[in-house]
């Protein structure tokens, strides 16, 4: 995997290739402003801004704001295009070294609809991110200016999404190798139980019979992140309690677009990143590649790697149609491959040990090694005419990984060790690197493979005021495991293998789904009134069959479960429109499967979600509120490994429940009315959550145990805050961010938060900052958890398990428009 060498290499040397010429145009000329609506003077984001004639190109940002850098004086035109909008051409004349400020309005396009807007409509949660604020429910977007900081240093998506209110996030490894996302208080386990898509295709390993997502997109070469949440998201299933998370992958570019990037910092890590794209009349094209390689924070005896490797590589082409047609079609073919090789374990640390030093990682996880690869292969067709389109995708996912980690030493289970390590001092001793005898530990190879491939296709009609849509779904998936368990002794506080499995004796099982889904969906848009009833169809049909130990060819299934469910999920959400203020609400059933581990009586989980809110869009302030409460008939608990269970991915009904909250976002530009283009954006996000059982029971799913009425749920914390501050000028740009979060539990309780049963209330703070340097490139840095607060955020799989301690990155970025 040479290539995060080859990557950071190539960004340095073309700095240096480019700067004799750059660092010469001197007396060059700058213009900025700000582009926005003439309907109602909003900002827009992504507008193309280009001076006529040359290659220098910028878009907008959030904010409507842009810059052109490294301009020759002289009498020059702007040009100002976007989607669904009208052309707008300005003249300047730019002295030396003159900084021009130039705002542009752009009236929306009177005749046609843009066709690649509809195509963003039923491709991407959102479509236009300027539709946000017309939403009938809650929805917020991450676009590439929230993507890009560098105080994100290693590109975790964890890091992305506290950004938004109501994400619950349970980190794990420190880097969001396997995220742990719930949204609106529902488990965040493995984000099992959300929706998860990358270019609105489904995207877990499984996501019907095995969605724990141990496969998860690279965050750090997406454009966008959507989230959304409540009545809307009927359109995305088949979770539809807490909400759906939709990755949105780099789009083909309009003219030639390029960038090379690449970084490095503590613990050895290496980034690089790469994109090319171009279209013509009828063609384009993008190629991307990603690395990225750290030796890790945790530290073993052996002082051997504790970190990771990921190389991830998307390519697009896309044949199309005459644009400005009477009808207009495209198909587009994605492909994408991703490749991880971590040194991650399952096990942390005793409390003891971990105020000792909690950095620490114990001898006997030294041989722990996660390897996966995925493929991913998307063919799609869109079609439009008129008031008519049709949208249909063709995909196929392939995920195959083993993870060989420690399970068990002298026969015990390694959660059970750290959990009490009173009562296994010999366990510990050796998980610490004392000599032990032969096969005294337990490695196990975690060995599975899934596809899910399906094809899917949305009609949208839009019929006086009504716009309707009609989409529908066939769905395949499997997961097969076939696992086995080695021996292995501690010497020398080294661990060598002692005797070999045989391949399939540990679990051998192949779990697979066939599904059918549907759903309509209706915007009616009535003066300042807009309705949206939507109803979703889910037809599930559930296949696991157990096999022997020892019958590695499965001749014959030593047990066959089937389960059928059929599920109807209708909701409804409206929006009123009020000059600057918009006012929404919503009331749709939740829906979740119960999977092939269900028995007869495990139930599907249930709920019914309610959401009342309101957003104020003006003079550089954009803020929300929203009030949510979800009523659960029955909550499901799945036992696998990550949740220090056995892995045998029993289902059980937790029975009623209730999760109610509040989110709160604010985003203002406190030099929103300033001539020039220097911002000052300020962005805060607050969710406040209560939730608790309503039926007493206990269970063998560990993160609840015995139940009584009352009790809270593990994982979701009361308080959740995130916020940042940043100074933007002309050619350089600082920021400070900040995460808190209060303590969660780790087991359902109430009252105060025992000892052993919960993690850590945390404020990290993080800073970076950018510098442009002519059109050499940009310089970059990025500083996370500035004040090196070293906290627990989890006590599972085993054992307590630290965040991220103090991490920078420096890097540079060479780019180009033509």
């Amino acid at each position: 995997m040479e290539l995060r060498r080859i990557i950071p290499f190539a960004a340095y040397s073309a700095a240096l290739l480019l700067a004799p010429p750059v660092f010469a145009q001197s007396g060059s000329a700058s213009v900025g402003g700000v582009a926005r609506s003439q309907d109602d003077g909003s900002a827009l984001w992504g507008a193309t801004v280009e001076v006529v004639g040359t290659s220098t190109v910028a878009l907008s940002d959030e904010a409507g704001r842009y810059r052109l850098r490294g301009i020759t004086p002289g009498t020059i035109s702007l040009r100002f295009t976007r989607i669904g909008y009208t052309t707008l051409t300005r003249t300047v004349t730019l002295g030396a070294d003159e900084a021009a400020v130039v705002d542009a309005q752009l009236g929306e396009a009177p005749l046609r609809v843009d066709p690649i807007r509809v195509l963003l409509k039923r491709t991407r949660m959102v479509g236009d991110p300027l539709d946000v604020n017309e939403a009938p429910g809650s929805v917020h977007v991450l676009v590439a200016e929230d993507l890009d900081s560098p105080a994100f240093v290693f590109d975790n998506v964890h890091d992305f999404l506290r950004q938004v209110p109501g994400v619950n996030i349970r980190e794990e490894d420190g880097f969001g190798l396997r995220p742990n996302i719930g949204l609106r208080g529902t488990g965040s386990e493995r984000s099992s139980k959300i929706t998860l898509m990358e270019d609105g295709v489904l995207m877990a390993p499984a996501p019907y019979a095995a969605p724990s997502a141990y496969y998860f997109p690279v965050a750090g070469r997406m454009e966008a992140l959507e989230v959304r949440k409540g009545s809307s998201q009927v359109r995305y299933g088949p979770r539809t309690i807490g909400g759906a998370l939709n990755l949105v992958s780099a789009s083909i570019p309009d003219r030639l677009t390029w960038f090379v990037e690449g970084s490095g910092g503590e613990y050895g890590s290496l980034q690089g990143h790469a994109r090319a794209g171009a279209s013509g009349a009828r063609f384009g094209w993008l190629l991307e590649a990603y690395s990225l390689d750290t030796g890790g924070f945790k530290e073993l005896p052996n002082e051997a790697s504790t970190g990771f490797d990921v190389d991830d590589y998307m390519g697009k082409v896309r044949v199309n149609s005459d644009r400005l047609g009477d009808s207009y079609q495209e198909l587009e073919l994605k492909l994408g491959y991703t490749t991880e090789d971590s040194d991650e374990t399952y096990l942390g640390l005793t409390d003891e040990d971990f105020g000792s030093n909690p950095l620490a990682r114990y001898a006997a996880s030294g041989s722990d090694l996660m390897e996966a690869d995925h493929s991913q292969i998307q063919l799609r067709h869109f079609w439009t005419r008129g008031n008519v389109d049709v949208t249909t995708t063709a995909y196929r996912n392939d995920f195959s990984r083993n993870w060989y980690k420690l399970g068990k030493v002298l026969g015990t289970k390694i959660s059970s060790v750290v959990g009490t390590p009173e009562d296994h001092t010999s366990a510990l001793d050796i998980l610490k690197g004392a000599d032990s005898d032969p096969d005294a530990l337990t490695v196990r190879a975690n060995n599975r493979e899934y596809f899910g491939q399906g094809l899917q296709s949305a009609l949208g009609l839009t019929v006086g005021t009504h716009e309707l849509e009609l989409g529908a779904r066939f769905h395949q998936d499997e997961e097969d495991r076939f696992q086995w368990e080695d021996g292995f002794q501690m010497l020398d506080g080294s661990m060598s293998l002692t005797s070999a499995g045989e391949h399939g004796t540990q679990s051998n099982r192949v779990s697979s789904a066939t599904a059918v889904a549907a759903f309509l969906q209706d915007e009616i848009s009535l003066g300042s009134w807009t309705i949206t009833p939507g109803v979703r169809f889910e037809h599930i049909e559930f296949t696991r069959l157990d096999y022997a130990g020892d019958d590695p060819a499965r001749t014959s299934p030593t047990r066959t479960r089937v389960n059928r469910v059929d599920a109807w999920i209708p909701g409804v959400g409206f929006s009123y429109r009020m000059s600057a203020l918009r006012v929404f609400g919503g009331v749709h059933r939740g829906f979740g499967p119960p999977g092939p581990g269900a028995d007869e009586a495990t139930r599907a989980e249930s709920s019914v979600n309610y959401e009342l809110g309101g957003r104020w869009r003006r003079s550089g302030l954009a803020a929300e509120a929203i009030g949510f409460l979800t009523s659960y008939s029955n909550i499901l608990g799945e036992a696998t490994l990550a949740t220090g269970g056995d892995g045998s991915g029993q289902a059980f009904n937790g029975g009623s429940a209730r999760v109610a909250g509040i989110e709160a976002s604010l985003d203002y530009d406190l030099l929103w009315a300033a001539p020039g283009v220097t911002r000052v954006p300020l962005r805060l996000a607050y969710t406040y959550t209560r939730e608790s059982f309503l039926s007493g029971f206990d269970s063998d799913y560990g993160p609840w145990g015995t139940v009584a009425v009352g009790d809270r749920m593990p994982y979701v914390p009361r308080h959740q805050l995130s916020g940042s501050i940043g100074y933007d000028r002309k050619s350089w740009r600082l920021s400070i961010s900040m995460n808190a979060s209060g303590a969660m539990r780790t087991q359902a309780g109430s009252g105060p938060i025992p000892v052993g049963q919960g993690t850590d209330a945390f404020v990290v703070f993080n800073t970076s900052g950018q510098v442009q340097l002519g059109q050499l490139g940009t310089l970059f840095a990025g500083l996370q958890n500035v004040t090196n607060q070293i906290h627990a955020v989890a006590r599972r799989p085993a054992g307590l398990r630290p965040g991220l301690p103090r991490s920078f990155m420096v890097g540079f970025r060479v780019e180009g428009v033509r």
